[in-house]
């Protein structure tokens, strides 16, 4: 995501390593690069203006801090101008009303349905009673779509009624009757916009009390999602956005201009093709990301929703007294793969980002060894008995691996014993620490 512009970021803030000061001159460089940068990735001109004339102002007004380097000065300048112009802080759904209703609407083809379902799934994660509405009777494959995810994820669909706003009504009325805390409705949309679909939008926001009424930007569009936005919020008034596929090869003109464009907040960010693959939008996260510097904001808290603390603290304990099993092995590798692949989360590390696409990732070693783990018996996970040859035999055949493979994770695993017994309590990293289960 955004691989381009933190890479012309990072080539851009190395050229200021050399200096002794900020000067009007290094400053002035710095900046003409970096509108050329933001225009080349799709953010509206006049938001790169504004963002670059408040970075030259700070820039050059700031005083020299004689503990902290010139180059770190001005990236710290670019990130929180990057936050306040995307929002300073996140906002959080307005959900007071019960049941509260949230409309979704963008063009065909934004994630529009999906994002439906993520929303939901979220919500229900947050002990929400969720019931999602499928409007978009022009395309029924929509509401099949709506409807075939939900069954997945255990969440309830309603469609029925001639047309989009008699559904909405009629999926309003249930709520109210069974006591749905929130109800999303799933709106129609179109390759462009046109007035048939915003009339049908603005009907159905008109007759029913709205709480919120979200734009899908689809990230991969930049600018052109900017301007559709702002078309949706001028007919029917949207409270805010989630950007859509930001996993694919997103440009930064949607993350960064959408918010000042339509003075209305980012709230979520779909990050991937799995139902929970949406999480909320942190101003602070995405500069750190369109700056190259990781997310450990959304590195800390996949590892909060995915480690078991009460596991964590057991596994600490058994560390400490070196009785640390296959079976505890193989519990933390299963903790790991919970919080996402190992190529996305060394994208979350600060300084890994770039180097992701050059590191061999142990994904294929990390399976194999699962297998052979899953393959002993419970004594020999335990360590209970030794694992003599014949036992060694029979893992490799019933893992499909090779008895040379058993052979290195039994003697790597005395290794990884040694090297856990002897770690030091802190790190550099205690939030990682954390996310590896406290080791």
């Amino acid at each position: 995501m955004f691989a381009t512009l933190s890479e012309k970021f990072q080539k851009l803030f190395s050229s200021l390593a050399g200096n002794k000061k900020l000067t009007e001159d290094n400053i002035s460089s710095s900046v003409r690069e970096m509108r050329l940068a933001l225009l080349d990735a799709d953010v509206s001109y006049n938001v790169v203006s504004k963002l670059i004339h408040r970075v030259q102002e700070k820039a050059i007004g700031e005083k020299l801090i004689k503990s902290i380097k010139p180059r770190e000065q001005f990236i710290k300048i670019v990130h929180e101008e990057l936050i306040r112009i995307m929002g300073i802080e996140e906002k959080e759904l307005n959900l007071v009303k019960r049941p509260a209703l949230i409309m979704m609407c963008g063009l065909q083809g934004s994630g529009k349905t999906t994002h439906t379902a993520k929303l939901g799934y979220f919500l229900k994660n947050k002990e929400k009673k969720v019931l999602l509405v499928g409007c978009d009777l022009q395309r029924p494959a929509a509401i099949e779509q709506l409807k075939k995810i939900a069954e997945e994820n255990c969440l309830d669909v309603f469609s029925e009624g001639s047309t989009p706003l008699n559904v909405a009504k009629n999926a309003y009325q249930k709520a109210i009757r069974e006591k749905y805390d929130v109800l999303i409705v799933d709106t129609a949309g179109r390759l462009h916009i046109n007035e048939e679909l915003m009339t049908e939008l603005y009907q159905i926001r008109k007759e029913l009390p709205f709480s919120e009424v979200l734009f899908i930007a689809n990230a991969t569009t930049g600018q052109d999602a900017i301007k559709t936005a702002f078309k949706f919020d001028k007919k029917i008034q949207i409270t805010g956005s989630i950007l859509s596929m930001l996993d694919g090869d997103a440009r930064a003109g949607a993350a960064i201009s959408i918010k000042e464009i339509t003075q209305k907040p980012i709230l979520f960010e779909g990050i991937g093709e799995k139902i929970e693959d949406l999480q909320v939008f942190n101003p602070s996260s995405m500069a750190d990301r369109i700056l190259g510097r990781g997310d450990i904001i959304n590195l800390v808290r996949r590892a909060e929703k995915s480690v078991d603390e009460k596991k964590a603290h057991e596994l600490k304990k058994k560390i400490k007294k070196a009785s640390f099993t296959f079976e505890d092995y193989l519990k933390q590798m299963q903790m790991i793969q919970k919080m996402g692949s190992m190529k996305s989360l060394l994208r979350m590390v600060p300084g890994m980002s770039s180097m992701v696409k050059n590191v061999e990732l142990p994904e294929k070693e990390m399976n194999k060894t699962k297998a052979m783990i899953t393959s002993m018996t419970l004594e020999e996970k335990r360590q209970e008995v030794e694992l003599i040859h014949n036992r060694r035999l029979r893992i490799a055949k019933g893992s499909g691996c090779k008895l040379d493979d058993v052979n290195k994770l039994i003697k790597g695993f005395k290794r990884i014993k040694q090297l856990l017994k002897h770690m030091p309590k802190k790190g550099f990293m205690p939030d990682m620490q954390k996310m590896m289960g406290g080791l």
